[in-house]
C-alpha cells in the first residue's frame, strides 16, 4: 500500500510506516495537481496546507484513510469523507504543549515590547539608545494578572497550565462544562492542583488582562466589533488557533486606539498572504503559523499518526 505524506511527516513516523510494509511518498504534490495524482495512493496525510474537499475525494476513490498531523481538521471535509467510508484520524494531543509555549512567547514578547524593540534596535540602537530605553520602559509582568482562555480543549488547558505555573489567575470559557482545577506536574515528581474558573464569554472579556483563543474556525469572529467594546482597556490578545476568529480589521482599529495594547498572531485570515496592515503594525507580534512546529511535537505527531494509519489500513 502507498501513503502520500503531502505536507511531510517526521522521519520517525516515516520509518514506522515503512517498517510496517508501507511505501511512503513525501514529495509534495501541489493542490491543483492532487485531483490527477492522489488516486495512486491508498492513504494521505496532511497538515494545514493541503485541502481535501468533496470534489477531490470524489475523484480519488482509492483513498481509504486520511491522516491529519495536528488538531484542527478545517481543511478536510471530514463528515463527507466518513460518509464515503474513508477513515479520518488526527493527532490532537501531540502538539498541545508546543502551541501553548508559543502563546507565551507572544505574551512575553508583548508585555516587554520585544516585537518592536527587535525591529528598532538594529536601526536605532547605536544612535538612539536612551530614546529606545525610554520607549520600552513601561513593561508589565504576567504574574498576578488574569488570563482568559477561550476554548478549553487540550491546547487551552496546556496554555492555562503554563499560566498557572507563572503565577497568573486563569478564567476560561467553553461550550461544555469543564474542570474546576488543573494539575501541574512540576520537577521532582511534584504535583500541584490549582483552581481555575469557568465563566461566560462576556464576563471573560470584561475581566481578562490577556486573552488566548483556542477555538476552531467559525462563521463569525469570536472577537468582532461588538466584542472589542467589552474588552478591558489595554488588553493583550493572542491567536494561535485559526485565522478569522479575531476580526483583523477591527483588531487594527483597536490597536491604533489603544483599546488593545498588543496582539500576538500565529494565524491569519488570508494565509499565506496576510494583510500588510498586520505585518507592518508596531503593536503586533508575528509568527507564520508555527504553533506545532517544534522538533518534539513533530516527532510525537509523526509517531502517533503512523500508528493510527497502520491500525486503520490493516483492518
Amino acid at each position: 500500500m502507498k501513503i502520500l505524506a503531502n505536507d511531510g511527516i517526521d522521519p520517525i513516523g516515516k520509518k514506522i510506516l515503512e517498517d510496517a510494509g508501507f511505501v511512503v511518498d513525501t514529495v509534495h504534490i501541489p493542490q491543483d495537481e492532487l485531483i490527477h495524482k492522489l488516486n495512486a495512493y491508498d492513504a494521505v496525510t496532511v497538515r494545514s496546507a493541503t485541502k481535501l474537499r468533496k470534489e477531490l475525494l470524489d475523484a480519488c476513490p482509492n483513498i481509504k484513510v486520511i491522516g491529519r498531523g495536528g488538531v484542527g481538521m478545517d481543511n478536510i471535509d471530514v463528515d463527507y469523507a466518513r460518509s464515503k467510508g474513508i477513515t479520518v484520524v488526527n493527532t490532537p494531543a501531540a502538539s498541545s504543549h508546543s502551541v501553548a509555549e508559543l502563546v507565551f512567547a507572544h505574551l512575553l514578547n508583548g508585555v516587554r515590547f520585544l516585537f518592536d524593540s527587535n525591529r528598532k534596535m538594529p536601526v536605532e540602537g547605536a544612535t538612539n539608545f536612551a530614546g529606545l530605553k525610554k520607549t520600552y520602559a513601561a513593561g508589565t509582568e504576567l504574574k498576578g494578572k488574569t488570563l482568559g482562555v477561550v476554548g478549553f480543549g487540550r491546547i487551552g488547558r496546556a496554555t492555562a497550565q503554563i499560566a498557572l505555573g507563572m503565577g497568573m489567575d486563569v478564567v476560561y470559557y467553553d461550550l461544555f462544562d469543564g474542570p474546576t482545577s488543573l494539575i501541574l506536574n512540576l520537577s521532582g515528581g511534584i504535583k500541584v492542583d490549582i483552581p481555575v474558573r469557568q465563566v461566560e464569554l462576556n464576563e471573560l472579556f470584561g475581566i481578562s488582562d490577556f486573552i488566548s483563543l483556542h477555538v476552531p474556525f467559525l462563521d463569525k469572529a469570536v472577537i468582532g466589533k461588538e466584542e472589542f467594546g467589552l474588552l478591558k482597556d489595554g488588553v493583550g490578545l493572542v491567536n494561535a488557533s485559526r485565522g478569522g476568529v479575531i476580526d483583523e480589521l477591527e483588531l487594527v482599529e483597536a490597536l491604533n486606539s489603544g483599546k488593545v495594547a498588543f496582539a500576538g498572531l500565529d494565524v491569519f485570515e488570508n494565509e499565506p498572504t496576510p494583510r500588510e496592515a498586520l505585518l507592518t503594525h508596531s503593536k503586533i507580534s508575528l509568527t507564520p503559523h508555527i504553533g506545532a512546529a517544534t522538533n518534539e511535537a513533530q516527532e510525537r505527531i509523526g509517531e502517533e499518526l503512523a500508528q493510527l494509519l497502520i491500525e486503520a489500513l490493516k483492518k
